[in-house]
């Protein structure tokens, strides 16, 4: 059986120690190992993870093994919150990381690599030592969202420029980074159709979700909180999702004001998690991804939350920008054209629901075709 390694940030949400990893990222890439074993490729999974413990302790390396087809390589770790500790832990794990590359790859061999600045550097160096094929999976490209220094610019694309393959979340990355046609695959998200756990609600209502971030300056929440009293009364709006304690502050006050003008509903939900938060989107009938069409990042970043929707049997209100009006369900969601208000309760409002919908089914065929890709790339 073929096997191909994949570096990344990573841990299994029931673990023991706590490290550093983003749990959407987890996720994406605990689904891309579930495709790969489908295919018939068994998966080494090395994480560069660190503990994020407040205290010190000491955890030894270890290798987890999620099924037959599937193991996970954790470098030894430790704990700390003094600031010396964490710049010996990152000095610590970046050479972890380097000698892994130099003394257990072969050139020629595939590797997955998580587009990461965290250890993009030790990346380049390596496969210039030990030639191996380096399939990259950018997910963003983070000098768009953030600013950084001149040097960090140029090895983040040089780091694009020296990949034999990628795997994209848009096919607009793929059209500004893949200069020269290398192979590619494109997966924006996540397609795994949940299970059935509970049934939209019955009671005259058209439940309307929006989860995700709180954050004030991408203005998710907050645009849809401000278009709920232009809705009929027969909508009812949760706002469920994270954010600082001062977003949290904010969308709560915004939340308080807002129903007292508004003859619809609207109701803080706050964070769900896991089997609860499936259960509850699946109680609802539309998702909002709701953004600032203007920001930078979303000219190629493509909201995963759109999927998640989809996969819980729920119909899509979104912001039109290209990187969901090209994709793969970019037909299947109603759009709205401006940040205001008025526009994106007209478009939640628009929404048919007598028409025939089965976003599950889209998502089911999705993820035959996305096995067969990444198979084709891999095995090429």
């Amino acid at each position: 059986m073929q096997q191909v390694k994949y570096i990344g940030y990573f841990d299994f949400q029931d673990s023991a120690i706590p490290r550093n990893y983003v749990v959407s990222a987890s996720n994406k890439i605990e689904y891309i190992v579930g495709a790969l074993n489908q295919a018939g490729i068994d998966v080494e999974l090395i994480s560069v993870s660190a503990s994020t413990e407040p205290n010190f302790k000491w955890h030894k390396a270890e290798i987890k093994e999620r099924t037959s087809h599937f193991k996970v390589r954790f470098f030894a770790t430790f704990g700390g919150s003094q600031k010396i500790i964490r710049s010996l832990r990152t000095v610590w794990h970046t050479i972890a990381l380097l000698w892994y590359l130099l003394f257990h790859t072969h050139k020629g061999e595939k590797i997955i690599v998580y587009h990461s600045l965290g250890y993009f550097n030790i990346i380049l160096w390596a496969k210039k030592l030990k030639r191996f094929q380096l399939i990259l999976e950018v997910e963003e490209i983070y000098q768009d969202v953030m600013s950084y220094p001149n040097y960090i610019k140029r090895w983040e694309y040089e780091m694009f420029e020296i990949a034999d393959a990628f795997i994209f979340s848009t096919g607009l990355l793929n059209e500004k980074l893949n200069k020269s046609n290398k192979p590619y695959v494109v997966i924006p998200g996540t397609y795994r159709v949940e299970p059935q756990l509970s049934k939209p609600h019955d009671d005259g209502m058209i439940h309307v979700i929006y989860a995700g971030t709180f954050d004030i300056h991408k203005g998710g929440a907050a645009a849809a909180i401000a278009a709920t009293h232009l809705l009929l009364s027969n909508y009812h709006i949760h706002i469920c999702g994270f954010g600082t304690e001062t977003d949290i502050k904010y969308i709560k006050n915004a939340i308080e004001k807002e129903s007292q003008i508004s003859s619809a509903k609207i109701t803080y939900e706050g964070l769900l998690k896991g089997l609860e938060y499936i259960r509850f989107l699946q109680q609802c009938h539309i998702g909002l991804s709701t953004q600032d069409p203007t920001a930078s990042f979303n000219a190629t970043s493509f909201p995963s939350k759109i999927l998640s929707y989809m996969a819980n049997g729920l119909r899509v209100v979104s912001v039109r920008i290209d990187a969901i009006t090209q994709s793969c369900v970019g037909p299947y969601i109603t759009y709205y054209t401006e940040q205001t208000p008025q526009k994106l309760a007209e478009a939640i409002q628009s929404v048919d629901m007598t028409s025939p919908y089965d976003g599950r089914e889209i998502i089911s065929r999705l993820n035959i075709q996305f096995i067969q890709d990444i198979t084709k790339l891999l095995k090429a």
